[in-house]
């Protein structure tokens, strides 16, 4: 699996299944999204992987909108899947919503990292 920050490169959707990860927010202001690229997917995960990649997706709306519940149930289905190769970003996003699950957010929080 590949980190990139820049998803035009249409190619690469093309030959690779995307996903995207977190945002973060730079010093300047700006925001960069990171993605994984999945190389090598299981022969056996292959008929599901349009749904696994909805599934990711849901997921990375679904923290966004602090739709918790659903979060967590969409970590359980996915963790092993893609080769295994993005579990420890799903174990990190679980630990996230652990402790964000025990704060009082405001209106303002956004799932944006700042860096």
């Amino acid at each position: 699996m590949h980190i990139i920050f820049k998803k035009n490169l249409p190619i690469i959707d093309d030959k690779y299944t995307v996903l995207a990860l977190d945002t973060f927010r730079l010093p300047d202001g700006e925001l960069h999204t990171a993605y994984c690229v999945i190389e090598n997917i299981p022969i056996a995960e292959l008929p599901a992987t349009e749904n696994l990649k909805e599934l990711h997706a849901g997921l990375i709306d679904g923290f966004g909108q602090r739709n918790w519940d659903y979060c967590e149930q969409a970590i359980a289905q996915l963790m092993g899947k893609w080769g295994g190769e993005v579990d420890t970003f799903y174990i990190d996003l679980s630990r996230r919503i652990e402790t964000l699950k025990t704060q009082d957010l405001d209106d303002n929080w956004t799932p944006v990292i700042q860096k």
